[in-house]
């Protein structure tokens, strides 16, 4: 008699085959269950090897369009970004795939979830937390923090041991010195010689650009047109254009990746207090983002901008990094973002060259912020200088005070 039905996470490589067999010989059934969020993937081979290895089934299913659409446009709206540099590749896509193997669980009477993450990484967090706000009853199989587990596979010899015992098909082809992950927006590079962090990453490591180096001399020119701050088309100068959303998206990481647009290194702070370095090829959303940025410059109020980045920016960013996407806090956060992006419409003129994007102009129909009579040096027609004076007088006041106050202290600002 089976011990339960288990959902588990599957994508075919030597971990999560391994937990495949592992919870087959411990008396479960096992239903598989792999995301295409725009990953390389032999779809055919995974689903062979997964029922071969004795799963009852192995789902696979298409959540490209849903990524982009739910996730990947909001983080575009609100310029996501974590800690100044990275924008999020891994963690954007975790909330889609955890909400479909819910949906897969569900439709297969599974009563238990598992994954393959490590014991030391956010994924496993960014999982369970949505797993545990998707199905509340459902139990969870986390192998990497079971002592029996990880004391039977202490090392990548054990796991090969036990797929040579198990009949586990193992790739001929020698493993990368580090792991990867990737998606529609990006592919994460990092462990194994990346984890002395002055180690510079081999040449031949980046999957989703090239070396900057080794782009075209010649500048790419294309544009990017936003309604309520999404990307609704792109058109180019050798005449692509894309209106539908993967497809959009498509050709910017194209035009990206040609140009060697969207590299960083970093050192980043783990929600669960570890330092790691990771290594992210982005190119799509890093055009994306710069574009959107520069378009609201010119048709996002102020004080709006300001808030929004102060307040939306911030927490939206570190709730998909932390896995909060299922939360109360993400649902209030992402209504204000929506609601900022009413009047960012308009046109974003740019140029890819050798590892960067540059913003060539931008324009909106839609938008009377931006006045070039106003803010013309050579015009005083709508805009008096001298009105100038009695907004530094008033801004002045509590700083007057500030400096006589430091000077009957015996500490003027100028010796500061």
């Amino acid at each position: 008699m089976s011990k339960g039905r288990v959902c588990l996470a599957y994508s075919g490589g030597l971990d999560t085959s391994t937990i495949l067999k592992f919870l087959i010989n411990d008396g479960y059934t096992v239903v598989c269950f792999l995301a295409n969020v725009g990953q390389e993937e032999d779809w055919k081979a995974v689903e062979e090897k997964a029922l071969k290895l004795g799963a009852e089934k192995m789902v696979i299913r298409d959540l490209q369009a849903q990524f982009v659409t739910e996730i990947v446009w909001r983080a575009t709206q609100c310029n996501a970004i974590y800690e100044d540099r990275y924008l999020l590749g891994t963690s954007l896509a975790r909330p889609i795939i955890a909400r479909e193997q819910v949906r897969v669980a569900q439709e297969f009477k599974c009563d238990i979830l598992s994954h393959g993450c490590t014991g030391k990484g956010n994924d496993q967090v960014r999982f369970e937390l949505a797993w545990l706000a998707l199905a509340p009853t459902m139990k969870i199989i986390a192998p990497w923090r079971i002592e029996s587990f990880i004391s039977k596979f202490q090392g990548r010899a054990d796991l090969l041991e036990y797929a040579r015992l198990n009949d586990i098909p193992v790739s001929s082809t020698p493993k990368a010195p580090w792991s990867m992950d990737e998606n529609l927006v990006h592919c994460s590079y990092e462990a194994g010689i990346l984890e002395d962090p002055d180690h510079e990453p081999p040449k031949h490591l980046w999957k989703m650009t090239v070396d900057p180096l080794d782009a075209p001399d010649k500048p790419y020119r294309f544009t990017i047109q936003f309604e309520k701050g999404i990307p609704v088309k792109v058109v180019t100068e050798d005449g692509k254009e894309a209106t539908e959303p993967v497809e959009l998206f498509k050709l910017l990481n194209k035009i990206g990746h040609d140009n060697g647009v969207g590299r960083i290194d970093i050192v980043e702070n783990r929600f669960i207090g570890l330092k790691s370095r990771g290594c992210y090829d982005t190119p799509g959303l890093t055009i994306l983002r710069l574009a959107h940025v520069d378009l609201e410059g010119l048709v996002l109020d102020s004080k709006v901008r300001e808030l929004r980045d102060q307040f939306c920016t911030i927490s939206w960013s570190r709730q998909l990094y932390n896995g909060m996407y299922f939360s109360p806090e993400r649902e209030f956060v992402e209504n204000s973002i929506v609601h900022s992006q009413q009047n960012v419409n308009g046109q974003v003129r740019m140029m890819a060259y050798k590892g960067n994007a540059y913003t060539l102009g931008r324009s909106s129909e839609t938008s009377n912020l931006y006045s070039e009579e106003d803010a013309s040096m050579d015009s005083l027609s709508t805009f008096s200088p001298l009105d100038t004076t009695g907004f530094i007088a008033i801004q002045a006041i509590r700083l007057k005070k500030f400096g006589e106050s430091k000077i009957s202290q015996g500490t003027p600002l100028t010796e500061s």
